[in-house]
């Protein structure tokens, strides 16, 4: 079942007031990273699958790309995204990550951050990534990682002082949904491990070119403390892909 909590008015207000929506990019952690896994973006013709705000879009073309097309189920997301741009080559479209049909070779790069975790059936998504990439496209995307989404809880475990002892993880490898908390707000996730988001990509027809669990670099933690924790256990898991 597809979800649409960002047309809900509540959760959007309390979305837009997190540092990542009002500071873009910049502001999200996982992005100097991110941005480093990317390809060479220019004249190309790129696809961001879960584009919110329309941050990743707009990136693209300041390096160049010939074209992009932002998708998103979200009414709200994309008047949002709409209002944030004038570039007459970047296109907004309602529609869900899982109804995605585009032509083969259409794009040549495909990116999304932060929303697979949302999507039910992993290895549908990306045969129908691997479809509407060019040869040699590139996917690059990134996740919750499993570690983080394995308890729907998402939190420590702490002692009767408050203290974070530690981050839990059990059931890793029963996959599937779970009801997680986020902004005040019940919404489903699905957890599955590493190896089978891995295997799902080279069994779609992708070679993986690179992984990142996101730890912290010194700068990192000197500028922004709250990172300590990301040492403690990995939040975020980015990947890198060509189309084989």
């Amino acid at each position: 079942m597809q979800q649409n909590k960002y047309d809900d008015s509540g959760f959007f207000e309390k979305y837009s007031s997190m540092p990542r929506s009002v500071g873009g990019l910049e502001a999200a952690g996982e992005w100097s990273t991110f941005r480093a896994m990317l390809p060479d973006l220019r004249g190309k013709r790129v696809l961001d699958l879960g584009c919110g705000f329309g941050w990743h879009c707009r990136y693209a073309r300041e390096n160049q790309a010939k074209s992009v097309i932002g998708v998103d189920l979200s009414e709200n997301m994309l008047e949002r995204a709409r209002t944030m741009t004038d570039d007459p080559h970047i296109e907004y479209r309602r529609l869900g990550i899982e109804d995605i049909d585009f032509a083969a070779g259409e794009f040549d790069t495909v990116i999304s951050s932060l929303a697979l975790h949302y999507v039910e059936d992993f290895e549908a998504i990306c045969r129908k990534i691997h479809r509407c990439l060019d040869d040699k496209g590139s996917f690059v995307f990134s996740v919750e990682h499993p570690i983080f989404t394995a308890l729907a809880a998402q939190d420590w475990h702490y002692n009767s002082e408050g203290e974070k002892l530690h981050w839990p993880v059990d059931n890793y490898h029963q996959e599937g949904p779970r009801q997680a908390r986020f902004l005040d707000n019940d919404v489903v996730k699905y957890h599955r491990t590493v190896a089978t988001q891995m295997n799902a990509l080279i069994a779609s027809g992708f070679t993986i070119t690179k992984l990142s669990e996101l730890q912290p670099t010194q700068e990192m933690l000197d500028s922004h403390p709250a990172w300590q924790e990301e040492v403690r256990r990995p939040m975020f898991l980015l990947v890198a892909a060509v189309k084989s």
